[in-house]
Order: C-alpha cells, then structure tokens, then sequence
C-alpha cells in the first residue's frame, strides 16, 4: 500500500512562495542566536500541523495546509530565541484554534493566527517574551557552532525599541539592517526582510499597496509628532528599521485572508495600521506595537472593503444619473 502524502497535505503555491522568502530569515536567526531557533521553529511547526489536523479532520478534510507552516514559522520567528518549548506550543495551539478553526478552518479566519498566537504568549508569559532576550553573535560561523548565545544581562538595553524608551539611544543603522541586535528571532535583519518584501511583490504573493500603506502612515505620522516635539517618538528611519515594523509590513499586514481585498482598501489599511503602530510605540506600554497594530486593522478590514465598493457604487451611480 503506497503513501499518498496528498491524503494529508494540502499543498498551496501561495504558501511556499512565502516559505522560500522565509529561508534567508530563518537561515540568519540560526547565524545570530544558535540552532536553537530552529529547533524551537520545528517543534511549534509540528504542532501546529497536529492541531489543525484533528480540527480538520472533524470538518471532514483532514488535511494539513501549508498556510499552518507558514503560520508556526512566522509566530516562531516573532519570538525571543530563549522562548520555552511549552510557552511556544501553548501559543501556537491557541493561535490555530482561535484564529483560524473557530472561524471554520483555512480560507475563514478573521485575525492572523500567527499574531494571535503572539499576542497569546506576549499577554500570559509577559517575562520570557519581553525580559529574557539573547544576544546576537558577531562571529565568523555565528551561532551555527552553538545551540543557543549568552542572554542579555541589562533590560534597558536588550532591544533597539527598549534601549530607546529607557535611555533615549538609538542603535546603529548598520547594526539595525544587517540584524546584529538582540531581538526576535526573525525580526533583526532589515536588509533580508526587505529583499523578502520584493520577492513577495515580484511574485505577486504579497500585496505591495498593504507594505506601502503600513510605511506611509507610519513614516508620516512619525514625522507630524516629531515636528510638533514629541520626543517620545523616535526618528521614522530608526522607527521603521528597529521593533518589527519591516517584519509585520512584509509578512503580517500583507495576508490576503484576513486583509482587505480592494486594492483602496489595502491601502487605508495599511495607513492605518501604520498610524497606530505609532501611537501604540510612542504612549503605551508596548515597546514594538505593530502587533497589536495588525490585529486591530483586521477587525476593520471587511468594514473597509464594504466602505470602498459602496463608496465606488454610489460614485458610479451619479455618474449614471449625470450622463442620462
């Protein structure tokens, strides 16, 4: 009896696009903090893929997705390289049960699943995800000859977003694009998530307007607040390389299923997103904010696509009544 791995695997060209985009990213989290990114990376994947499965099976598919291995890998990669195995697992079960299966499986969710197993962890184990963070080696082999690098001793100093919120310092510029700071996993090199970003485009796998949108509105309102002397706020170039921001522009916003499907609505919700990163970074506790950001653009994301087709309907009715 031969084994027909398309029984269990629902294979999707989309999905693999973004899987091959991840590869320099994941290749690099395993250069700065260790191998244990990656294996921290296959266990949540596996589960991720068990979990979606018995949820499946009870809809009468059962069949795994490669959006849920894109989902495990993304969450992993918004994590700090020191995350427990179990806090990983917890969060990525909670993220495909409630962000995707309640909603009745791949193709319905109405949130990221990846951010709302993010914002899971993030909310219950505030100190594995905000405190203990890993340092970035600089070496020649990296951390491909260790399972993990030396944790980060001093708090106020362990992020780009956290150094600036206690101390007013900006990292450098060259640290920020090539990736040698502390912070998670995936989110450190702005140069590979960049190159990333225009694969995706290239593709056609992400919609550019979203990324646009999400830069504009941040870039924008970041240089409104700093002229009016908010100090709170950092410069928009140090805002858009340090925090996450690229990482949710690229990946996050740019879902196509819980995103909207007009191209104006991509990009309000990107400005949108954008805006409120800022105000999230600059006056709440949150050091980086484009989480929440995202997952508060997806609650409005079907309003904005019904706003822009009535708002294009009524337009062309006048039309009509001018002409007739």
């Amino acid at each position: 009896m031969s084994f027909n791995i398309n029984q269990y695997f629902m294979q999707q060209k989309m999905m693999r696009k973004v899987i091959y985009s991840l590869i320099p990213i994941i290749l690099a989290s395993i250069y700065f903090f260790g191998w244990r990114s990656l294996f921290l990376m296959t266990w949540i994947t596996l589960w991720g893929g068990v979990t979606e499965y018995i949820f499946e099976k009870k809809y009468g598919k059962g069949k795994v997705s490669e959006a849920v291995v894109v989902t495990a890998i993304l969450f992993t990669l918004t994590l700090p390289p020191s995350t427990p195995y179990w806090v990983g697992v917890l969060g990525i079960i909670f993220g495909v049960i409630f962000g995707k299966e309640v909603f009745g499986g791949f193709g319905k969710n109405v949130f990221n699943p990846a951010l709302v197993a993010r914002a899971f962890v993030y909310v219950s184990f505030p100190q594995p995800l905000t405190i203990e963070w890993s340092h970035a080696t600089t070496s020649f082999l990296g951390g491909f000859t260790q399972y993990m690098t030396k944790g980060v001793d001093t708090i106020s100093t362990a992020t780009p977003m956290l150094r600036f919120r206690e101390t007013g310092e900006l990292s450098s510029y060259t640290d920020l694009l090539f990736g040698r700071i502390s912070g998670s996993m995936g989110e450190t090199s702005a140069i590979l998530i960049i190159l990333a970003g225009i694969y995706l485009i290239y593709t056609k796998t992400a919609a550019w307007q979203t990324m646009a949108g999400v830069l504009s509105g941040f870039i924008g309102l970041s240089l409104i607040l700093r002229l009016f002397g908010f100090t709170a706020i950092p410069n928009p170039i140090f805002g858009v390389l340090a925090g996450g921001l690229l990482f949710g522009a690229v990946f996050m916003a740019t879902d196509p299923i819980s995103s909207p499907k007009t191209k104006e609505g991509k990009w309000i919700y990107g400005i949108l997103i954008g805006v409120i990163t800022v105000i999230i970074r600059g006056y709440a506790l949150f050091a980086g904010g484009i989480m929440f950001a995202i997952l508060v653009g997806n609650t409005f994301a079907p309003i904005i696509d019904e706003g822009v087709r009535y708002y294009k309907k009524s337009k062309k009715a006048k039309k009509k009544k001018v002409t007739a």
